[in-house]
Protein backbone atom coordinates (compact mmCIF):
# COMPACT_ATOMS: atom_id res chain seq x y z
CA UNK A 1 0.00 0.00 0.00
CA UNK A 2 1.37 3.63 -0.74
CA UNK A 3 -0.03 6.35 1.39
CA UNK A 4 -1.30 9.13 -0.23
CA UNK A 5 -0.56 12.27 2.24
CA UNK A 6 -2.15 15.80 2.85
CA UNK A 7 -1.15 18.30 4.98
CA UNK A 8 -3.19 20.36 6.58
CA UNK A 9 -1.61 22.86 8.08
CA UNK A 10 2.53 23.66 7.01
CA UNK A 11 4.18 25.20 9.75
CA UNK A 12 6.92 24.45 11.49
CA UNK A 13 6.18 21.02 12.44
CA UNK A 14 4.64 20.47 8.84
CA UNK A 15 7.83 21.62 7.79
CA UNK A 16 9.76 19.49 10.02
CA UNK A 17 8.49 16.73 8.93
CA UNK A 18 9.18 17.43 5.06
CA UNK A 19 12.15 17.59 5.46
CA UNK A 20 12.73 14.29 7.49
CA UNK A 21 10.71 12.67 5.09
CA UNK A 22 12.79 13.93 1.86
CA UNK A 23 15.52 13.04 3.63
CA UNK A 24 14.55 9.45 4.96
CA UNK A 25 12.24 8.56 1.76
CA UNK A 26 14.65 5.75 0.36
CA UNK A 27 15.44 4.38 3.94
CA UNK A 28 11.66 4.48 4.83
CA UNK A 29 10.98 2.08 2.00
CA UNK A 30 13.81 -0.14 2.32
CA UNK A 31 13.67 -0.81 6.24
CA UNK A 32 10.03 -0.02 6.71
CA UNK A 33 8.11 -0.91 3.55
CA UNK A 34 6.85 2.56 4.00
CA UNK A 35 6.27 4.12 0.61
CA UNK A 36 4.33 7.39 -0.23
CA UNK A 37 3.73 10.65 -1.89
CA UNK A 38 2.50 14.00 -0.69
CA UNK A 39 -0.37 14.97 -2.47
CA UNK A 40 -1.71 18.26 -1.18
CA UNK A 41 -1.21 20.86 1.62
CA UNK A 42 -3.77 23.00 2.52
CA UNK A 43 -1.96 25.92 4.68
CA UNK A 44 -4.84 28.85 5.78
CA UNK A 45 -2.18 31.20 5.65
CA UNK A 46 0.67 30.45 3.58
CA UNK A 47 -1.66 28.85 0.55
CA UNK A 48 -2.73 25.17 -0.47
CA UNK A 49 -1.95 22.47 -3.42
CA UNK A 50 -3.31 19.75 -4.69
CA UNK A 51 -1.89 17.03 -7.22
CA UNK A 52 -3.33 13.88 -7.56
CA UNK A 53 0.22 12.14 -8.80
CA UNK A 54 2.02 14.16 -6.25
CA UNK A 55 3.57 17.28 -5.19
CA UNK A 56 7.23 18.23 -5.46
CA UNK A 57 8.39 18.72 -1.50
CA UNK A 58 11.98 19.72 -1.79
CA UNK A 59 10.39 22.53 -4.24
CA UNK A 60 7.40 23.32 -1.84
CA UNK A 61 10.03 23.95 1.03
CA UNK A 62 12.04 26.10 -0.73
CA UNK A 63 8.79 28.47 -1.66
CA UNK A 64 8.33 28.55 1.99
CA UNK A 65 11.76 29.27 3.65
CA UNK A 66 12.23 31.70 0.27
CA UNK A 67 9.12 34.05 0.76
CA UNK A 68 7.41 32.24 3.78
CA UNK A 69 4.39 30.78 1.56
CA UNK A 70 3.73 28.85 -1.38
CA UNK A 71 2.15 31.13 -4.01
CA UNK A 72 3.84 30.58 -7.06
CA UNK A 73 4.30 26.94 -7.02
CA UNK A 74 1.94 26.47 -10.21
CA UNK A 75 2.16 23.01 -10.58
CA UNK A 76 -1.64 21.23 -9.29
CA UNK A 77 -4.62 22.64 -8.54
CA UNK A 78 -4.49 25.53 -6.45
CA UNK A 79 -6.47 27.30 -3.68
CA UNK A 80 -8.90 24.36 -2.35
CA UNK A 81 -9.60 24.42 1.65
CA UNK A 82 -9.16 21.82 4.28
CA UNK A 83 -12.14 20.68 4.26
CA UNK A 84 -12.12 20.22 0.45
CA UNK A 85 -8.70 19.08 0.53
CA UNK A 86 -9.92 16.48 3.33
CA UNK A 87 -12.75 15.17 1.03
CA UNK A 88 -11.87 15.58 -2.25
CA UNK A 89 -8.30 14.77 -2.94
CA UNK A 90 -6.68 10.99 -3.32
CA UNK A 91 -5.09 11.57 0.38
CA UNK A 92 -5.48 8.45 2.37
CA UNK A 93 -4.04 9.51 4.98
CA UNK A 94 -4.27 13.42 6.73
CA UNK A 95 -1.96 15.06 8.95
CA UNK A 96 -3.65 17.36 10.98
CA UNK A 97 -0.99 20.18 11.77
CA UNK A 98 -2.90 23.32 11.98
CA UNK A 99 -2.96 25.90 15.27
CA UNK A 100 -4.31 24.42 18.66
CA UNK A 101 -7.01 26.06 20.30
CA UNK A 102 -7.97 24.48 23.58
CA UNK A 103 -11.19 26.09 24.44
CA UNK A 104 -12.83 24.73 21.61
CA UNK A 105 -11.14 22.17 19.69
CA UNK A 106 -11.72 24.02 15.74
CA UNK A 107 -10.88 24.40 13.45
CA UNK A 108 -9.20 20.91 13.77
CA UNK A 109 -11.80 18.30 15.49
CA UNK A 110 -14.20 19.36 12.57
CA UNK A 111 -10.56 18.49 10.68
CA UNK A 112 -10.34 15.28 11.89
CA UNK A 113 -13.65 13.73 12.48
CA UNK A 114 -14.59 14.66 8.15
CA UNK A 115 -11.20 12.96 7.85
CA UNK A 116 -12.24 9.77 9.76
CA UNK A 117 -15.92 9.76 7.97
CA UNK A 118 -14.74 9.80 4.91
CA UNK A 119 -12.26 6.58 5.88
CA UNK A 120 -8.83 8.33 5.60
CA UNK A 121 -6.40 7.47 8.26
CA UNK A 122 -5.35 10.81 10.70
CA UNK A 123 -2.31 11.59 12.32
CA UNK A 124 -1.82 14.63 14.85
CA UNK A 125 -0.03 17.00 16.85
CA UNK A 126 -2.80 19.06 17.64
CA UNK A 127 -3.88 18.56 21.56
CA UNK A 128 -7.67 20.18 20.99
CA UNK A 129 -9.43 17.33 19.48
CA UNK A 130 -7.34 14.85 21.34
CA UNK A 131 -7.89 17.27 24.99
CA UNK A 132 -11.48 17.77 24.23
CA UNK A 133 -12.83 14.80 22.32
CA UNK A 134 -10.95 11.48 22.55
CA UNK A 135 -13.02 9.14 23.24
CA UNK A 136 -15.60 10.31 20.58
CA UNK A 137 -12.84 10.37 18.17
CA UNK A 138 -11.68 6.64 18.34
CA UNK A 139 -15.18 5.40 18.51
CA UNK A 140 -15.04 7.11 14.71
CA UNK A 141 -12.13 6.06 13.57
CA UNK A 142 -13.13 2.58 14.97
CA UNK A 143 -16.64 2.41 13.18
CA UNK A 144 -15.01 3.50 9.47
CA UNK A 145 -12.32 1.05 9.71
CA UNK A 146 -9.12 3.64 9.59
CA UNK A 147 -6.74 4.48 12.37
CA UNK A 148 -5.63 7.56 14.46
CA UNK A 149 -2.42 8.43 16.08
CA UNK A 150 -1.18 11.48 18.45
CA UNK A 151 2.13 10.65 19.96
CA UNK A 152 3.03 14.28 19.09
CA UNK A 153 0.47 15.65 21.37
CA UNK A 154 2.49 15.22 24.08
CA UNK A 155 6.28 15.63 24.68
CA UNK A 156 6.42 16.38 20.83
CA UNK A 157 9.08 13.59 19.57
CA UNK A 158 9.96 11.79 23.43
CA UNK A 159 7.27 8.97 22.95
CA UNK A 160 5.40 9.46 26.00
CA UNK A 161 1.98 7.94 25.00
CA UNK A 162 3.59 4.98 23.24
CA UNK A 163 5.89 4.12 26.28
CA UNK A 164 3.06 4.15 28.67
CA UNK A 165 0.95 1.99 25.87
CA UNK A 166 2.87 -0.47 24.64
CA UNK A 167 6.64 -0.52 26.26
CA UNK A 168 4.60 -0.78 29.16
CA UNK A 169 1.83 -2.42 28.48
CA UNK A 170 0.70 -4.72 31.32
CA UNK A 171 3.04 -3.21 34.02
CA UNK A 172 0.23 -2.33 35.95
CA UNK A 173 0.71 1.84 35.65
CA UNK A 174 -0.15 3.28 38.83
CA UNK A 175 0.81 7.36 39.00
CA UNK A 176 2.27 9.42 35.31
CA UNK A 177 3.60 12.48 36.69
CA UNK A 178 6.48 15.18 35.35
CA UNK A 179 7.67 18.24 33.40
CA UNK A 180 5.83 18.83 30.41
CA UNK A 181 6.24 22.01 29.92
CA UNK A 182 9.66 23.59 28.41
CA UNK A 183 8.77 26.96 28.93
CA UNK A 184 7.85 26.94 32.65
CA UNK A 185 10.80 24.36 33.53
CA UNK A 186 13.27 27.03 31.83
CA UNK A 187 11.86 29.79 33.43
CA UNK A 188 11.91 28.34 37.21
CA UNK A 189 15.92 27.30 36.14
CA UNK A 190 16.78 30.66 35.68
CA UNK A 191 15.43 31.63 38.49
CA UNK A 192 17.41 29.16 40.49
CA UNK A 193 20.07 31.60 38.64
CA UNK A 194 19.10 34.39 40.53
CA UNK A 195 16.89 35.88 38.06
CA UNK A 196 13.88 37.64 38.90
CA UNK A 197 10.40 35.69 37.65
CA UNK A 198 9.74 38.75 34.98
CA UNK A 199 13.51 38.73 33.58
CA UNK A 200 13.29 35.06 33.37
CA UNK A 201 9.93 35.14 31.38
CA UNK A 202 11.60 38.07 29.31
CA UNK A 203 14.74 35.59 28.09
CA UNK A 204 12.26 32.50 27.48
CA UNK A 205 10.43 34.79 25.47
CA UNK A 206 13.71 36.43 23.64
CA UNK A 207 14.73 32.59 22.70
CA UNK A 208 11.42 31.43 21.61
CA UNK A 209 10.47 29.00 24.41
CA UNK A 210 7.41 31.76 25.27
CA UNK A 211 5.38 33.08 23.06
CA UNK A 212 4.24 37.00 23.20
CA UNK A 213 1.30 35.86 25.57
CA UNK A 214 2.55 33.12 27.90
CA UNK A 215 -0.50 32.60 29.78
CA UNK A 216 -0.93 28.72 28.46
CA UNK A 217 2.58 28.25 29.55
CA UNK A 218 2.71 29.76 32.73
CA UNK A 219 -0.82 29.21 34.43
CA UNK A 220 -0.55 25.62 33.47
CA UNK A 221 -3.02 25.41 30.81
CA UNK A 222 -0.80 23.77 27.77
CA UNK A 223 0.70 21.06 30.67
CA UNK A 224 -3.09 20.19 31.44
CA UNK A 225 -4.05 19.82 27.92
CA UNK A 226 -0.72 17.22 28.06
CA UNK A 227 -1.80 15.49 31.15
CA UNK A 228 -5.69 14.79 30.31
CA UNK A 229 -4.43 13.61 27.13
CA UNK A 230 -2.25 11.34 28.72
CA UNK A 231 -4.51 10.48 31.41
CA UNK A 232 -7.24 9.18 29.10
CA UNK A 233 -5.03 7.26 26.59
CA UNK A 234 -3.20 5.28 28.91
CA UNK A 235 -4.32 5.04 31.96
CA UNK A 236 -8.14 4.87 31.09
CA UNK A 237 -8.96 7.78 32.44
CA UNK A 238 -12.11 9.96 30.57
CA UNK A 239 -11.33 13.12 32.08
CA UNK A 240 -12.43 16.65 30.53
CA UNK A 241 -9.58 19.53 30.23
CA UNK A 242 -11.54 21.65 32.84
CA UNK A 243 -12.12 19.15 35.19
CA UNK A 244 -8.59 18.63 36.62
CA UNK A 245 -7.54 21.43 38.79
CA UNK A 246 -4.47 23.35 37.46
CA UNK A 247 -2.31 25.71 39.03
CA UNK A 248 0.98 27.46 37.17
CA UNK A 249 4.17 29.10 38.32
CA UNK A 250 3.38 33.01 38.22
CA UNK A 251 3.29 32.66 42.27
CA UNK A 252 6.14 30.90 43.17
CA UNK A 253 9.10 33.84 44.26
CA UNK A 254 13.12 34.16 44.36
CA UNK A 255 12.49 33.04 48.01
CA UNK A 256 10.53 29.99 47.70
CA UNK A 257 12.89 28.80 45.42
CA UNK A 258 16.14 29.74 47.70
CA UNK A 259 14.23 28.44 50.29
CA UNK A 260 13.52 25.04 48.41
CA UNK A 261 17.04 24.36 47.85
CA UNK A 262 18.59 24.79 50.97
CA UNK A 263 15.84 21.62 52.13
CA UNK A 264 17.00 19.79 49.12
CA UNK A 265 14.31 20.26 47.37
CA UNK A 266 13.73 22.01 43.90
CA UNK A 267 10.51 23.77 42.71
CA UNK A 268 9.00 21.77 39.43
CA UNK A 269 5.77 22.21 37.71
CA UNK A 270 4.24 18.91 37.72
CA UNK A 271 1.30 17.35 35.64
CA UNK A 272 0.46 14.11 37.19
CA UNK A 273 -1.85 11.67 36.84
CA UNK A 274 -3.11 8.84 39.97
CA UNK A 275 -4.81 5.72 39.37
CA UNK A 276 -7.09 5.65 42.64
CA UNK A 277 -8.66 2.25 44.07
CA UNK A 278 -11.71 2.44 42.91
CA UNK A 279 -10.56 2.54 39.15
CA UNK A 280 -10.82 6.30 38.69
CA UNK A 281 -8.30 8.36 37.62
CA UNK A 282 -7.45 11.91 39.53
CA UNK A 283 -5.14 14.26 37.83
CA UNK A 284 -3.77 17.68 38.20
CA UNK A 285 -1.36 20.46 37.56
CA UNK A 286 1.14 22.17 40.29
CA UNK A 287 4.05 23.68 40.85
CA UNK A 288 5.70 20.73 43.17
CA UNK A 289 8.87 20.68 45.69
CA UNK A 290 11.00 17.41 44.52
CA UNK A 291 13.68 16.02 46.37
CA UNK A 292 16.65 16.74 44.76
CA UNK A 293 17.77 12.88 44.52
CA UNK A 294 14.34 12.55 42.48
CA UNK A 295 15.09 12.22 38.51
CA UNK A 296 12.97 14.77 37.68
CA UNK A 297 14.58 17.49 39.90
CA UNK A 298 17.42 17.31 37.65
CA UNK A 299 15.71 18.37 34.39
CA UNK A 300 16.55 21.81 33.77
CA UNK A 301 16.50 24.42 31.31
CA UNK A 302 13.42 23.66 28.52
CA UNK A 303 13.77 19.87 28.68
CA UNK A 304 10.94 17.76 29.06
CA UNK A 305 10.71 14.34 31.17
CA UNK A 306 7.43 11.82 32.53
CA UNK A 307 7.85 9.31 35.43
CA UNK A 308 5.02 5.75 34.80
CA UNK A 309 5.39 4.57 38.47
CA UNK A 310 4.18 0.52 37.90
CA UNK A 311 3.33 -2.21 39.77
CA UNK A 312 6.28 -4.29 38.24
CA UNK A 313 9.39 -2.40 36.90
CA UNK A 314 8.82 0.48 39.64
CA UNK A 315 9.53 4.12 38.29
CA UNK A 316 10.52 4.76 34.72
CA UNK A 317 11.85 7.90 33.86
CA UNK A 318 12.30 9.46 29.93
CA UNK A 319 13.96 12.66 29.01
CA UNK A 320 13.80 14.68 25.82
CA UNK A 321 12.37 17.83 23.88
CA UNK A 322 8.96 18.46 24.76
CA UNK A 323 8.66 21.15 21.22
CA UNK A 324 10.81 21.77 18.12
CA UNK A 325 10.65 21.41 14.54
CA UNK A 326 12.35 18.05 13.79
CA UNK A 327 11.21 16.46 17.09
CA UNK A 328 7.36 16.85 16.49
CA UNK A 329 7.70 16.08 12.74
CA UNK A 330 9.63 12.68 14.09
CA UNK A 331 6.50 12.23 16.19
CA UNK A 332 4.43 12.10 12.82
CA UNK A 333 6.91 9.85 11.24
CA UNK A 334 6.25 7.48 14.24
CA UNK A 335 2.58 7.66 13.80
CA UNK A 336 2.64 7.00 10.10
CA UNK A 337 5.54 4.28 10.63
CA UNK A 338 2.62 2.61 13.29
CA UNK A 339 -0.40 2.59 10.69
CA UNK A 340 1.58 1.60 7.84
CA UNK A 341 2.79 -1.34 10.03
CA UNK A 342 -1.04 -2.20 11.19
CA UNK A 343 -2.87 -1.66 7.77
CA UNK A 344 0.23 -4.25 6.46
CA UNK A 345 -0.41 -6.97 8.97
Amino acid sequence: MEFNIAFIGFGVVGQGLAEILLEQEQELKEKYDFSFKVVAISDAVKGSWYRRSGLDLKKLLELVEKQGDLKGFADGIEGWDSIKTIKETNANLILELAWTDLKTGEPAITHVKTALENKKHVVMTNKGPIALAVRELLDLAKKNGVEMRYEGTVLSGTPALNLGLYNLAGSGITQAKGIVNGTTNYILTEMEKGLSYEDALKQAQELGYAEADPTADVEGYDALGKIVILANTVMGANLSKDEPPCEGITNITAEDIAKAKEEGFRWKLIAGAELKEDGSVEAYVRPEKIPLDHPLANIMGPTNALTYTTKYVDEVTIVGPGAGKLPTGFAVLTDMLDINRIVKE
